[in-house]
């Protein structure tokens, strides 16, 4: 059975109320997998990174499915696991690793982007991801989402529990820096 075009609430209805729990969950995986993983992906660099912390989303969300209240949108509760679990992974692995300075984590960074950016990107799109990179976790979560998905302040909101007003300051301010940023590099 195709579920393609039921809705988000159905697909939920349905996997709350049948045995069809497995063929539901691969439609909505099929529905936000490659959003989801394009998310983490510019926020942690590493493809494989990346690639596992997508895996651990969905596994949380098919075990957490049946507590979803439909409360906000399907794709806005996915995502807020996504941004949470990706931002606990960052700090763990800031833990981790120790920068003397910010020369060296810029250092660290570049040959990140170096190394997963393909050959055929151009400098600006090199730097342009060494900027947003540099931007404090959560303000660059809250700028991938608005500046490369697209999705609307009120959805951004319900995903980071923050106020849209606090949220439009965050993309000014991350834009702001990134402009600052690229204008710096070039200038050199």
């Amino acid at each position: 059975m195709s579920f393609e075009s039921y809705t988000d609430e159905r697909l939920i209805e349905i996997f709350n109320t049948t045995e069809q729990k497995s063929a539901v969950f691969t439609e909505i995986m099929r529905r936000y997998q490659e959003k989801i993983y394009w998310l983490i992906r510019k926020m942690v660099l590493d493809h494989d990174d990346a690639d596992d912390l997508t895996q651990d989303v969905f596994v949380k969300v098919y075990h957490k499915l049946n507590e979803f209240k439909g409360q906000s949108q399907l794709y806005t509760w996915i995502y807020r696991i996504a941004v949470n679990h990706t931002l606990a992974f960052i700090e763990r692995e800031k833990r981790k690793m120790y920068f003397e300075d910010d020369e060296t984590l810029e250092r660290v960074l570049s040959d990140k982007i170096e190394q997963e950016m393909d050959n055929d990107a151009d400098e600006m799109d090199k730097l342009l991801q060494l900027a947003i990179s540099s931007l404090p976790e959560k303000q660059r979560a809250v700028f991938l989402m608005r500046y490369y998905d697209e999705i609307e302040y009120k959805h951004i909101a319900e995903i980071t529990g923050t106020s849209e007003g606090a949220l439009k300051a965050s993309y000014h301010h991350a834009v702001k820096k990134i402009e600052d940023f690229v204008k710096a590099r070039v200038n050199k």
